[in-house]
């Protein structure tokens, strides 16, 4: 039980970066219980106009744009403190995993995938 993180690629063209389904994909990153990530991922989900009641099983979408100010929060250590029920802590030292997969997002959308991050929890 707890906060399950994961960033996805799909080779499906997509006509909404939130609330969207896919048929097919391919994990490319997992995380286990990073909620300042996830809650960085969620503030970006509600800002890209998301409508689910809860952040939970719905994915958002993952630009060059939105992995580069991801990549300078990471740095700059501006992931938003978050907490949930069983969600644990980050504690700092993701630092390094974060930032192999932005590396891993970006050649991914280079090779002319869609890469998305996803939860359950």
């Amino acid at each position: 039980m707890g906060l399950d993180m994961y960033a996805k690629i799909t080779a499906e063209k997509l006509d909404t970066e939130v609330d969207f389904t896919v048929t097919e994909s391919t994990e490319i990153h997992y995380w286990r219980k990073h909620p300042d990530l996830h809650g960085w991922m969620e503030q970006l989900y509600f800002d890209k106009g998301g409508s689910a009641d809860c952040f939970n099983c719905v994915g958002v979408v993952l630009t060059a744009f939105d992995l580069d100010r991801l990549e300078k929060a990471i740095h700059a250590k501006e992931l938003p403190d978050t907490a949930g029920f069983f969600f644990g802590d980050s504690d700092g030292s993701e630092c390094d995993d974060d930032l192999a997969f932005i590396a891993k997002a970006r050649q991914a959308i280079v090779d002319g995938y869609t890469v998305y991050y996803d939860s359950w929890w």
